[in-house]
């Protein structure tokens, strides 16, 4: 028999570090950049997204990766290193429109589906990555009207 008042403890994605937990921690955001970039450079749907980067994306990486530790709730990594950003200030010399902000998101869903992320952990952070991607083309649309 069963005790029905038994529940789930995991803490829900989203606090403390629940989400960086269950990305694996540093190990497992880095493999999930990788994978980001790696599909980055295949993906035809990605390729404008790709010209945007450097040949060597070995920083990209990183600060992917560190900034994804502590948005995640892990170690404030990118801070540590890079110092604090904004988003947005971060990305305005891209030129992001809808197109690129949709490849960005294809890549990343992607790289959680081949890196076998459950569903649920995949749902929760597609939607929590399509905020700032949303943020981001939309700040870069506008000043793109600016300077015209």
């Amino acid at each position: 028999m069963t005790d029905s008042t038994q529940h789930d403890t995991a803490p829900a994605y989203g606090t403390g570090d629940a989400t960086y937990q269950a990305a694996g921690g540093i190990e497992g955001i880095t493999a999930l950049v990788d994978r980001f970039y790696a599909l980055m450079g295949t993906l035809p749907e990605a390729a404008t997204l790709r010209a945007m980067h450097p040949e060597d994306l070995s920083g990209s990486k990183r600060k992917l990766a560190y900034f994804l530790s502590g948005w995640m709730g892990g170690p404030k990594l990118s801070k540590e290193h890079f110092g604090p950003i904004t988003i947005p200030e971060a990305h305005k010399h891209f030129p992001v429109d809808m197109q690129s902000k949709e490849a960005w998101l294809l890549c990343m869903e992607r790289a959680l589906i081949e890196l076998d992320y459950p569903e649920a952990f995949r749902r929760y952070l597609m939607k929590q990555l399509a905020v700032p991607a949303e943020v981001i083309r939309a700040r870069a649309e506008m000043e793109a009207r600016n300077r015209s």
